[in-house]
């Protein structure tokens, strides 16, 4: 079995990990340290299932604008691995996930995970936030480097699954797939004259490709584009471009916080356009920034099933772990549910790399997943495709700050 080298110093103040560890383990760790001379770096450590632990490494912002999607899918993760250790963990290793912070910024993404593999010893990689984050990961060949599987991005960047990457593997819909489902559903009752609203940085540019492709497809017309810088909220230029176009709808490529700004200008400036945010932009969270009346008609596209809504086996599981294992400050959202959707397809891979896992033999297990059912949402992979889902819906926000469908 692959696992980390325990150590008794503490853990970095950046580092927020579950430990599962007894005292037994750790003069365990503490006998295997002396006995390997204070090697810096063990090589990995294959052993009969039965005990131990495997360590599942996060890079993540649990600072600045994207916290809250860091900590979202950081706590869905968490859930899911509580759910499996309650139960004797994966042939009897227990998950323990340990997460540092990024900053949602790609050179520091490069640097934590190389760094954490380094230090823990990870048998996957988790939860990275960002297209550039995931293409800074790609373009520094840093997963084959250190040999270890990424799963789950939050991001559906078309980069980091075309061509499929033998590292990293992606739990959810492109955002192509989510532009191509708001212009179908959109354009056909009306809606002829669109703008977009984009991150300035691979993401944004990613959406407004996929925005620029489908309108032309579907007849309509693209009237405007504006931007703003990655990790800011500055948003005036844009809403000033976007207002004097008068768009009928505005399809936001853009995170929550600017998002919200946006959506606060627009409405100032006497703006009433349709906005259509892509599943990056928490619904509710836009809510409490802006305010229910202001916020209220925001449509935004997801990428899982509603987890409050108990109408998939999914979403009344994932409510009732919730509840069995409450993370601290945390709401039960869509990006709760992403983390506990790719954590789900984590264990099963770990599962079927058998009790002496691996990396190598975890990133192969990750390819034999063909229509893995989820609890409603299927989700495969093969040798040739790492985009695991299609599944794509969309949401609109009622005057209660809350998401229907």
């Amino acid at each position: 079995m692959y696992r980390a080298i325990l150590r008794l110093r503490q853990p970095r103040a950046a580092t927020l990990s579950h430990p599962l560890r007894s005292a037994g383990q750790i003069l365990l760790a503490a006998l295997f340290g002396l006995l390997a001379g204070g090697a810096a770096h063990a090589a990995p450590a294959a052993s009969s299932g039965g005990g131990g632990e495997l360590v599942i490494a996060q890079s993540a912002p649990f600072s600045g604008p994207l916290a809250p999607t860091g900590s979202g899918l950081r706590a869905g993760a968490q859930i899911y691995f509580d759910t499996v250790n309650a139960a004797g963990g994966v042939h009897g290793a227990k998950l323990r996930l340990v997460s540092r912070d990024d900053g949602y910024k790609a050179p520091e993404t490069v640097r934590v995970v190389r760094e954490l593999a380094k230090e823990v010893q990870p048998i996957a990689f988790f939860g990275v936030v960002g297209t550039g984050n995931g293409e800074a990961l790609l373009k520094e060949k840093v997963l084959a480097e250190v040999g270890i599987p990424l799963v789950t991005v939050r991001s559906g960047g078309q980069a980091l699954v075309k061509p499929a990457n033998p590292w990293l593997f992606v739990t959810r819909a492109t955002y192509a797939d989510e532009v191509k489902k708001v212009v179908e559903q959109f354009v056909p009752i009306g809606f002829q004259r669109i703008a977009v609203f984009y991150q300035d940085d691979p993401f944004g540019h990613d959406g407004l490709a996929a925005a620029e492709t489908y309108l032309k497809a579907a007849g309509a017309s693209l009237v405007a584009k504006g931007s703003y810088e990655k990790n800011t909220t500055k948003v005036d230029a844009a809403v000033k471009t976007i207002a004097a176009a008068d768009p009928q709808a505005v399809i936001l490529v853009s995170n929550t916080a600017a998002s919200a700004e946006f959506m606060k200008q627009l409405r100032a400036a006497g703006n009433m356009a349709q906005l259509v945010a892509l599943s990056v932009t928490d619904g509710p969270q836009v809510a409490k920034l802006i305010g229910n009346a202001t916020a209220r008609g925001l449509s935004v596209v997801q990428v899982v099933p509603d987890p409050l809504a108990r109408t998939t086996p999914l979403s009344r599981e994932l409510a009732d772990a919730f509840k069995r294992f409450p993370p601290k400050d945390i709401e039960l959202n869509h990006t709760v549910a992403e983390g506990y959707v790719g954590a789900k397809v984590l264990v099963e891979a770990l599962k079927r790399a058998g009790p002496n896992p691996t990396p190598k033999k975890v990133r192969d297990a990750l390819e034999t997943l063909k229509d893995f059912d989820v609890g409603g949402l299927i989700l495969g992979f093969s040798g040739t495709n790492h985009a695991g889902s299609r599944y794509v819906d969309i949401t609109i926000l009622n005057q209660d700050g809350r998401l229907l469908r």
